[in-house]
């Protein structure tokens, strides 16, 4: 905080725009702005701090006339307290940091048997994300629909809605499709949402952008769930179907204008979807990753496609920070038009380097019951099977077309060395007997199985990338060819594959096989709590550690049952991706050991 105050004095800086990082929702920062006489782009503190307690602002909502949860929001915070709070409210329930945000510090305990071990886990995420750990409990509505309101405030006592946004489709409780206005709502149920989101914003006197947060279930009923009180990562959906620039409307309504539209002029247009590109594997249940962007290239923008990123090629994903690389934006006339766009501009978004959800973000969108527009926030878990099917190794076909990029690579590169070479008819500089074309064109019989192939082709490059024009018994295609270390990387329309070329094992080294004893970190982050010690026996399943990694508490299990013989990580230390964590040794049978 003090730093970017410092900035802002120095570069004469009337206002500070926080973002939708920590700083946008922090009590302290807007306050701290106010008394340097720099205007905090946001609402006034007090919302800030009235909304942002999770307790004190279902009060005020129930009290404005907005429809509310059942909850537990007391004092009381003691283990057995909480407890028998959710005995009392009726399983499953979800445990909340009063101060939470951004899905931190925030699990579902199914039963009482699992209660406490969910409550310490959010207590110290919510430690580490808002050095604060009062928790709330209240009742998890099962397969319930996300739809939040986005509003907005000025000075002169005006409020507005700029419609609904569905973010329903979740992991680890973050949003990955967000889209706009919701799927199947009704102009009815639109307007009640609506007008309950600018009775809550009017209840804080709000002033600026705003999200209202609802939990939607099966009949449409909706129940406050909380304020954000910023604007949202997901907010361009929503001028993508309004025609407005939201950021515009934060730096008007800061300098003391009125709003731009009245509720009456704001209309609603088409259909907008935001895609979120992250670094993470969803074959691993989404475990955020970091590595270099190799290869990176997008769909075009133009005026109904928006990226929103902060990476280029060649840059590095960092573990310090959340994984996102993109927002994919799009808009449609309609909601079956903007999704085929979504998908469209998915294909052409390609990298290599690091692990990413492009791919899963294809299945989820291409996904009947998504086309459909039956999303819930359990809609992963619901679908998993077709989200996630099992790995095929690549048809005949790619097979072809890897090896063909491969020999029109080494034809390229004998090329290169040939016209670089002193002794350009050197036998040693040819790769073929023939040479005169330069187009880098080919035939090929190849045999897969029992297959046999007929390939030709030749590499085209257009705005920097190699496209693969080839024909494989003749059928066309035109994948883009990205070949990097030993890896050959092919993106079409059908999705991405990849080909690998083995290393000679001379070159591979000595494979990691410490691992196989133990657990082991699943990414690099930092060791926040050492469950167990040496001699300890674990069953398979037990918590062993627990470990802070891109932002997120992550608990390190068993990997089978046994004695831990050693643990190689204190509390504290860093950890990199695969290391070790513990060694463990198998139990040797009592009578075993006896009869010895």
């Amino acid at each position: 905080m003090e730093k970017v105050l410092e900035v802002a004095k120095k570069s004469g800086s009337h206002a500070v725009h926080p973002g939708y990082g920590f700083l946008s929702e922090n009590t302290e920062f807007a306050e701290a702005c106010k008394q340097e006489g720099i205007i905090f782009i946001g609402p006034p503190s007090s919302a800030i701090r009235d909304m942002g307690i999770k307790s004190t602002s279902k009060h005020i909502m129930s009290a404005a006339g907005v429809p509310i949860i059942g909850g537990y929001h007391g004092e009381d915070q003691s283990n057995d307290r909480l407890q028998a709070e959710a005995a009392r409210i009726g399983y499953p329930v979800m445990i909340k940091a009063v101060r939470g945000g951004g899905g931190k510090g925030m699990r579902i305990a199914r039963s009482d048997t699992d209660f406490l071990e969910q409550l310490e886990s959010a207590r110290r995420e919510a430690r580490k994300s808002f050095n604060d750990d009062v928790m709330l409990v209240e009742k998890f509505v099962e397969d319930p629909r996300h739809v939040e309101v986005q509003v907005f405030g000025d000075m002169h006592g005006n409020a507005v809605y700029l419609f609904e946004r569905d973010c329903s489709v979740q992991r680890r409780h973050q949003k990955i499709i967000e889209e706009a206005p919701g799927p199947d709502i009704s102009p009815e149920v639109r307007r009640k949402l609506g007008e309950a989101a600018v009775k809550a914003a009017k209840a804080v006197n709000y002033v600026g952008a705003g999200t209202v947060e609802f939990i939607m279930d099966a009949q449409h009923n909706f129940y406050f769930m909380e304020m954000n009180t910023r604007l949202q990562v997901e907010h361009p959906v929503s001028e993508m179907i309004t025609g407005t620039d939201l950021v515009e409307w934060q730096l008007r309504v800061a300098a003391g204008e009125r709003l731009p539209l009245l509720q009456d002029d704001i209309i609603l247009s088409g259909h907008s979807f935001e895609a979120r590109i992250y670094a993470e594997d969803p074959n691993n249940d989404f475990l955020p990753g970091a590595g270099p962007l190799l290869h990176l290239s997008t769909p075009p923008p133009d005026q109904h496609t928006r990226i929103e990123t902060g990476v280029r090629e060649g840059d590095e994903v960092s573990a310090h920070y959340d994984p996102m690389i993109a927002k994919l934006v799009v808009w449609g006339e309609d909601r079956s038009a903007a999704l085929k766009k979504l998908r469209y501009c998915l294909q052409q978004y390609n990298i290599v380097g690091l692990n990413t959800n492009i791919d899963f973000l294809l299945s989820l969108s291409g996904h009947p019951e998504f086309e459909a527009g039956n999303v819930t926030t359990s809609f992963i878990p619901q679908h998993y099977a077709d989200l996630f099917p099992a790995p095929r190794a690549p048809s005949g076909v790619t097979i072809c077309q890897a090896a063909l990029g491969l020999v029109l690579q080494e034809r390229k590169h004998t090329l290169e060395f040939t016209q670089t070479s002193t002794d350009p008819f050197s036998p040693f500089g040819s790769s073929s007997g023939w040479r005169s074309n330069i187009h880098f064109n080919r035939n090929m019989t190849l045999q897969v199985g029992e297959e046999v192939y007929h390939v030709t082709g030749e590499v085209e490059l257009e705005g920097g990338a190699s496209f693969l024009h080839c024909s494989v018994n003749g059928v066309k295609s035109r994948p883009k060819l990205v070949i990097l270390n030993n890896t050959v990387h092919l993106f079409s329309m059908e999705g991405s594959s990849q080909v690998s070329v083995p290393v000679p094992k001379y070159l591979a080294g000595v494979s990691g096989s410490g691992a196989q004893g133990g657990a082991v970190a699943p990414m690099t982050g930092t060791i926040e709590k050492v469950l167990v010690k040496a001699g300890d026996k674990v069953s398979v399943g037990d918590p062993l550690m627990v470990m802070i990694a891109m932002k997120m508490e992550h608990t390190i299990r068993a990997p089978k049952s046994g004695v831990i013989k050693k643990v190689f990580f204190t509390e504290g230390s860093q950890a990199n991706r695969h290391a070790a964590l513990v060694e463990l040794e198998e139990e040797v049978e009592e009578t075993e050991a006896s009869s010895q």
